[in-house]
C-alpha cells in the first residue's frame, strides 16, 4: 500500500507523534493505520520506560478551577526548555482538567483517567516523552473545595496556591494565596505543629540560653517565648499579612475582620524535595579532552 502524505498526516493527528515517526511506522505496518497506531504506541512505552529513570526535577504546576473545587498538578520533566514547551504546557493543562472533572487529587488514579483518543492520560505521557525525549511524570495533586477558594499561579509557572475559606470575600482569598505563594508558611496555626518540632526548637532555645543566669521560672518563660516566637512565623496565622494595604496587620488580623476563616491551604512549587543532579562543566570537558587524546593515539 502506497504511504501518502495524507496517511501520514491522519496518523501524526491522531498519535502527537512527529511525521518521520509517522511514516516509519507505516511503512513498518504496511499501510495499516490501526497496526501502526499500535506500533508508535508500543515505541512510545519502550521509549519511556528507557528515560524513566532520569531526574525529572524541572516542570509546571497546572490549574484547574470550577465552581466550588480546585486542583493543581505538578508536572515534571528534565530541562527548563522543555517546561516551557507549548506541547508540554497543554499536556500539563489537560492532566489538570482531567483531575478535576473526575474530583480526584491521587495520582496513580490520574494517570488513569480517560485522555481522548481511547488512550489514559499514562499513554498520552508516554507518548509525549517519545516525541519530545525526556522523561515527565505526574508528581503531585492538591484538590480543594470550599464555599470561596483563591487560587494563584506563579509567573513562572512553577509554585501554585490554592486556599479554602470559610466567610470572606474571593479578593481575600486570592491575596491570601499570594501571601501564601511569598512567605511559605508550613502550617495553619499552632495547633498544627508536630510534637517533635516543638521539642527540637526548645533544645535550641535551651542552649541559647543555658548561660543567662536567670533563675529557672524566668528561664521557662524566655524559653516559651522564644519557641512561640520562632515557630509562629512558620504558621499562617501568625504572620504579618504580606497584601500592599495590609498596613500592618497579621493574617489572622485580615481574617478576623473579614469574618473569614482558613479551612485549608496547600503550596506546591515545583521540584522541591527532588534531589537535583549538578554537572561539573569543566570536568566534563576534560573527560572528553581525555577521550579524544586517548583515541588519537
Amino acid at each position: 500500500m502506497e504511504i501518502t502524505a495524507a496517511l501520514v498526516k491522519e496518523l501524526r493527528e491522531r498519535s502527537g507523534a512527529g511525521m518521520m515517526e509517522c511514516k516509519k511506522a507505516l511503512t513498518e505496518n504496511k499501510g495499516d493505520i490501526e497496526a501502526a497506531a499500535d506500533w508508535l504506541r508500543a515505541q512510545g512505552l519502550a521509549k519511556a520506560d528507557k528515560k524513566a529513570s532520569r531526574v525529572a526535577a524541572e516542570g509546571r504546576v497546572a490549574l484547574a478551577q470550577a465552581e466550588g473545587k480546585a486542583v493543581i498538578v505538578e508536572m515534571n520533566c528534565e530541562t527548563d526548555f522543555v517546561a516551557k514547551d507549548d506541547n508540554f504546557a497543554a499536556f500539563s493543562n489537560a492532566v489538570a482538567q482531567a483531575a478535576l472533572a473526575a474530583g480526584s487529587d491521587d495520582v496513580e488514579a490520574i494517570k488513569g483517567l480517560p485522555f481522548g483518543d481511547g488512550r489514559t492520560v499514562d499513554e498520552a505521557r508516554q507518548a509525549l516523552v517519545a516525541k519530545i525525549g525526556e522523561n515527565m511524570q505526574v508528581r503531585r495533586a492538591a484538590m480543594i473545595s470550599g464555599s470561596i477558594i483563591g487560587a494563584y499561579v506563579h509567573t513562572n509557572q512553577k509554585l501554585g496556591v490554592l486556599v479554602a475559606l470559610a466567610g470572606g470575600t474571593p479578593e481575600l482569598a486570592k491575596g491570601l494565596a499570594m501571601h501564601i505563594a511569598a512567605m511559605n508558611p508550613q502550617y495553619l496555626d499552632m495547633s498544627e505543629i508536630p510534637a517533635e518540632v516543638m521539642n527540637r526548637e526548645r533544645e535550641i532555645a535551651l542552649e541559647q540560653s543555658k548561660d543567662s543566669g536567670k533563675p529557672p521560672e524566668i528561664l521557662e518563660k524566655m524559653i516559651q517565648g522564644k519557641i512561640r516566637k520562632t515557630l509562629a512565623e512558620q504558621t499562617l496565622l501568625g504572620q504579618s499579612y504580606a497584601a500592599p494595604d495590609a498596613n500592618g496587620m497579621g493574617v489572622e488580623e485580615a481574617l478576623k475582620k473579614a469574618g473569614a476563616k482558613v479551612e485549608r491551604f496547600v503550596r506546591i512549587n515545583v521540584g522541591e524535595g527532588i534531589e537535583k543532579k549538578t554537572e561539573n562543566f569543566a570536568e566534563e570537558v576534560m573527560k572528553q579532552v581525555a577521550a579524544s587524546a586517548a583515541e588519537a593515539k
